[in-house]
């Protein structure tokens, strides 16, 4: 997939492509139905799929007091991007600037002249241009001035539908099963692993933590059932834990995962250390509490790592990367 890091990085005279915009916060089901109809027609049309996006979210110029995590990183998300098969992702450098334009000026600019578009793919929802007064409509009738056919795509899912807000309420309450219903896949988090207090170690239940800067949402505090990919791609099954560590009176919450079941041989030797890690999770076990001293965590634990034995051994792991 190509790359292309804002318009100036666009090639000039650009072959014909058949794009569509948006943020794909998660690239869940309903954003890859999109994806999945961008490429198809420009397949048929011998034409560059293209879907733009922007960074930072617009939510993050108009409203910097009224965040939102992002439910992935941004690596992870372009790469998302490409296994849906598109061919070049343009990213626009979102500025109060940028957002002045009118809906025509951001078509004609954006989606005429920079990437030569003969198709626009969106869904009947789509906002676009000064405090987005330009809607479905403002397209087709930009689409007729332009030269350019716009292609509607449905809402996806049954009872409600796909959607990155629904993501994060599933996240929020720790329901990783619900959030993995709508993302299409299990629910993942990267980060480097650092040096934490070793009090897993101390108990015998030795974690890889997480630094503080994690890309993508972190799920609500309890511990997990998951899978842990190391960067030889190598896939551990693990307990993870989510949490200020109550019962050491903690304060800043942290990503901490226990691989199970790891041969003697390795124990010694096993060292992530360093590494860029992701974490998926698969299933909540419980929630966070704080015990009434050590020998009651042990077997708390010890009882964690069963259960993530019994969950992990009916749902084998993804193997994408």
């Amino acid at each position: 997939m190509h790359y292309w890091d804002g318009l100036a990085a666009v090639p000039e005279n650009p072959a014909p492509s058949v794009v569509t915009i948006g943020n794909f916060d998660g690239v869940h089901r309903g954003h890859l139905q999109v994806l999945d109809q961008v490429v198809s027609a420009a397949r048929g049309s011998g034409a560059t799929s293209v879907a733009i996006t922007f960074d930072p979210h617009p939510r993050v110029v108009h409203r910097p007091n009224d965040l939102q995590e992002a439910i992935t990183g941004y690596e992870e998300k372009a790469r998302l991007i490409e296994q849906a098969g598109i061919d070049a992702m343009l990213v626009i450098h979102y500025t109060l600037e940028f957002a002045q334009q009118s809906p025509e000026e951001f078509v004609k600019n954006v989606i005429v002249d920079a990437v030569n578009a003969t198709a626009v793919v969106v869904g009947r929802d789509v906002r676009f241009g000064y405090r987005n007064s330009g809607d479905f409509s403002t397209m087709v009738e930009l689409g007729r001035r332009y030269g350019f056919d716009v292609i509607d795509v449905a809402d996806f899912g049954e009872d409600r539908r796909c959607s990155s807000t629904w993501i994060r309420e599933a996240l929020r309450e720790g329901k990783v099963r619900e959030a993995a219903g709508v993302l299409g896949r299990n629910h993942r988090v990267h980060g480097e692993v650092v040096h934490g207090f070793a009090r897993g170690r101390e108990l015998g239940f030795p974690t890889a933590n997480l630094s503080d800067e994690v890309q993508g949402m972190i799920p609500a505090d309890g511990v997990y059932a998951g899978w842990l990919f190391d960067e030889a791609h190598r896939c551990w099954p693990v307990a993870i834990s989510i949490g200020s560590n109550p019962t050491f009176e903690g304060v800043s919450r942290v990503v901490e995962a226990h691989v199970i079941d790891r041969p003697q041989e390795q124990v010694e030797a096993f060292d992530l250390y360093g590494q860029f890690v992701t974490v998926e999770f698969v299933e909540r076990l419980r929630g966070m509490v704080a015990f009434e001293g050590i020998p009651k965590l042990v077997e708390q634990m010890t009882q964690d790592v069963d259960r993530t034995r019994e969950v992990l051994a009916a749902v084998p792991a993804d193997p994408r990367p």
